[in-house]
């Protein structure tokens, strides 16, 4: 049976990850997306999935840590972002980080060699025609004018948005070994890691507090009136931190704990720069946390008073880019469909929530609850218990509306994290409660149990149990 097919506006992690998802469900999808005829102020290829910002996917920890649960079920749910992934990772301790480049090359060749799947390279400046039926909006934190324009027309409600900061990236062979050192915190190894997959600089406090100053009085970009909008606390640029205390940097991006100098053991650092392997090939290593704002010529001046990088050279310079999100919880249903226009969805950045792997997720969704529907079945939502349902349940409805200021929700970009999960019981220790630490980490343990199994059962999978055991 032939289908008619789904139209895709984006094509970023999430309508990547949505237009594969509708493919392997056995419907065509045409996957619309503007570079190739016109560029964003970010992006610097025309690759799909294009990593704009870090290398990250962040913690591949899925028993301890809420991304890397995310990232359990993403597997489970065969992504092709994690699949790509997977398949293109660099050492960085206990994070999954990936060649940005072989990434890209790696989503972009899965996409163009599905036979479901067409790739157009077009700017669609409205919103999808209603003849289009079902359709998804994954234009990601970069949305064309246009396109905004008409979301807000459409809806009747301002898009909000924030600033996200880009950090900067350096040729490792300007990196000063006789400063610098190889180590993870706490010696942590992560996937293809050893535990020694970061370059550390050192600081001691004089240097740290010189440092503070100039990140302070730097020269930074500046803002347009219309451009007035609040960061995600979750990607503040280094200046801004330092400028909210003396000691936040120490405490943040810059915390000296879990490691040692190698070159001066018995001294430890009052503050430590990380730096991250970039590509493949080690020859690119990202700045930890140091996305930024300030001016070009003062990031260079400022970064290379940090020990070890006197002499850095940069790949890429930080630099800033508009993130706009719709006022999810008010305009979009359970299945991520916009209200009032039956089959139109949004997935990815441009729902509200935050980071590469979230935005796959979202576009996961997005992508089988439009199979679903173009193959007359209901969509099935993901249990609030998974990280999938956690993830869809904040940017669909998990707000609450203020005395203060009613019909407004408190709706702000999120990554996942366990306060998204309904709670759970922690188990006991021989019989007793357990406290501190020890209870965190059941409760945690707990939550991420919990998730897997429901997301397999919502998959249709075997419990894991029935598997070991055959």
């Amino acid at each position: 049976m032939s289908h008619k097919p789904i139209h895709v506006v984006g094509g970023g992690l999430a309508g990547s990850e949505a237009a594969w998802q509708i493919a392997q469900a056995g419907v065509p999808v045409i996957l619309h997306e503007m570079r190739g005829v016109r560029g964003t102020e970010a992006h610097k290829t025309d690759g799909l999935a294009e990593l704009v910002c870090s290398n990250s996917f962040r913690s591949d920890d899925a028993e301890n840590n809420a991304v890397g649960l995310l990232h359990a079920e993403l597997r489970l749910a065969n992504s092709l972002i994690m699949a790509s992934g997977d398949a293109n990772q660099v050492p960085a301790g206990g994070a999954l980080a990936v060649d940005r480049d072989g990434f890209s090359a790696a989503v972009t060749a899965k996409l163009e060699a599905h036979p479901l799947v067409t790739i157009v390279r077009e700017e669609i400046a409205g919103l999808p025609p209603t003849e289009w039926d079902q359709a998804i909006i994954a234009t990601g934190p970069l949305t064309a004018p246009s396109l905004a324009e008409a979301i807000r027309a459409a809806t009747g409600a301002d898009a909000l948005a924030f600033f996200d900061a880009i950090a900067p990236i350096v040729h490792f062979d300007s990196i000063d070994l006789d400063k610098a050192w190889f180590q993870s915190r706490y010696d942590k190894p992560g996937p293809g890691g050893t535990g020694k997959d970061y370059l550390n600089c050192p600081m001691d406090r004089a240097q740290y507090e010189a440092f503070v100053q100039a990140l302070i009085d730097g020269m930074k970009t500046e803002f347009k009136e219309w451009e007035g909008t609040p960061y995600f606390d979750g990607c503040l640029p280094i200046e801004v931190m330092a400028e909210r205390g003396p000691e936040t940097l120490r405490h943040g991006p810059m915390k000296p704990i879990g490691l040692t100098n190698a070159h001066e053991p018995t001294i430890k650092p009052y503050a430590v720069v990380q730096l991250r392997m970039d590509n493949a090939l080690g020859t690119l290593y990202n700045m930890v946390g140091f996305q930024t704002k300030l001016k070009h010529g003062e990031q260079t001046r400022i970064f290379r008073m940090i020990p070890g990088l006197e002499n850095a050279e940069f790949a890429r310079l930080g630099g800033l880019h508009r993130n706009t999100y719709i006022n999810s919880p008010t305009l979009l249903d359970g299945s991520l469909q916009l209200k009032g226009r039956p089959g139109l969805r949004f997935a990815g950045q441009i729902t509200g929530c935050e980071g590469y792997v979230e935005s796959a997720s979202i576009g996961l969704l997005a992508g089988r609850f439009a199979a679903a529907e173009r193959l007359g079945k209901a969509a099935s939502l993901p249990p609030a218990t998974t990280a999938f349902g956690a993830l869809l349940n904040h940017i669909t409805g998990g707000h609450i509306v203020t005395d203060e200021e009613p019909g407004k929700r408190s709706f702000q970009p999120m990554n996942v994290n366990f306060g998204l999960f309904p709670p759970v019981e922690a188990p006991k220790a021989d019989g007793k409660r357990m406290r501190g630490k020890d209870k965190t980490v059941a409760k945690r343990r707990a939550v991420t149990a919990r998730a897997i199994a429901d997301c397999r059962a919502w998959l249709g999978m075997q419990p894991a149990a029935a598997l070991a055991a055959e």
